[in-house]
């Protein structure tokens, strides 16, 4: 996928051959957003023009209102779920005081016109864009008609009775019902974040674990928990099964917060590296111990524990499946859902 950064990289070098696009955040990259990119990959592949993703590498909101959410997402996990969606471009800007006062008309016609060659927009659930977010289906369809671009909505995906939505997914993750998340991403809850050096408190207790810096993504409330560990960029796409360990690590005073991967079936090096976790179930709270014996002894019933819960995975998740990025039948419940 080509990732343009900003408008320093335009115009795009499709601008000519035209593209099918739509914009937006799509923090999470869930079903509903998946829903928007499936029109947007199969619209384009009906035109025979590209499908190019527009969004934001900071959440507006962090401008608008000074803060935003915790995001579930990461702007380079958007984009490895945006490539795995089959978007052939993805359009990155910052979200600059200079961008916010652009009004939709003029966001169209300079980012998406001139920049891209836009022959149609889609628009996802409630989606808007431009100054006050006056851009929306109804305000720009004169513009669509002056300038020869189509407009097309895609109505909102729900989960009984409720679209599926970012905050939504957020509300379920900070519960720590991995179960309604799963259902509304299409995959389980995960987390993007790179290898760095850790205390080697794992490794001595004979269960070495990979430490992870997780980009300030929204995770599960702290505790143990049975996962699936991708490496992207691996060509066997292979899942790994792994334990989880979120929080403070309370058995050792003042070592701080941290995320912690052990690999059941890996070996090798991993510093500098991204992973990929998915939370597949909790296992047990955080928890203190009198003695290093009496954790070491915990984490092998963890391990088994979680050795049991993802060889079962299969049964729940299709790999690597239609939706993002590996599929469950939770997805195909949303039928009835609706």
């Amino acid at each position: 996928m080509l990732v343009l950064n900003g408008e320093a990289d335009l115009p795009a070098p499709f601008r000519e051959e035209g593209c099918v696009a739509t914009v937006g955040v799509f923090d999470g990259v869930h079903l509903g957003h998946f829903h928007v990119l499936r029109e947007v990959l199969s619209r384009a592949k009906a035109s025979q023009m590209h499908p190019v993703m527009v969004t934001f590498a900071d959440h507006p909101k962090s401008v608008l209102l000074g803060r935003a959410p915790a995001t579930i997402t990461s702007l380079q996990h958007r984009l490895l779920l945006f490539r795995r969606a089959g978007m052939e471009a993805t359009l990155v800007l910052p979200f600059t005081p200079q961008l916010r006062a652009l009004t939709a008309e003029e966001f169209t016609r300079r980012i998406l016109l001139d920049g891209l060659g836009l022959r149609e927009l889609v628009f996802g659930f409630d989606s808007k864009f431009g100054r006050n977010r006056d851009g929306n289906p109804q305000s720009l369809q004169p513009l669509s008609q002056a300038l020869g671009f189509a407009i097309t909505e895609v109505p909102p995906l729900c989960y009984h009775g409720r679209a599926i939505s970012s905050s939504f997914i957020r509300e379920a993750v900070q519960l720590g019902d991995l179960q309604t998340a799963a259902s509304l991403l299409g995959r389980p809850v995960s987390v993007l974040g790179t290898v760095v050096p850790g205390t080697q408190r794992g490794r001595n207790l004979g269960f070495p674990t990979a430490n992870l810096d997780l980009h300030h993504q929204l995770q599960p409330p702290p505790g143990v928990y049975a996962g699936l560990v991708r490496i992207p960029g691996e060509e066997d796409r292979q899942l790994l099964p792994a334990v989880i360990n979120l929080g403070q690590r309370p058995t050792f005073p003042q070592a701080g917060e941290a995320v912690e991967v052990h690999l059941l079936n890996w070996q090798g090096g991993l510093y500098g590296r991204d992973l990929e976790v998915f939370f597949l179930q909790a296992l047990r709270p955080e928890q203190a111990f009198s003695s290093t014996e009496a954790l070491r002894t915990q984490i092998a019933v963890d391990v088994e524990q979680a050795r049991h819960i993802t060889s079962q995975a299969g049964q729940h998740w299709r790999i690597p499946g239609e939706f993002l990025p590996i599929e469950g039948t939770r997805a195909e419940e949303l039928k009835d859902a609706n």
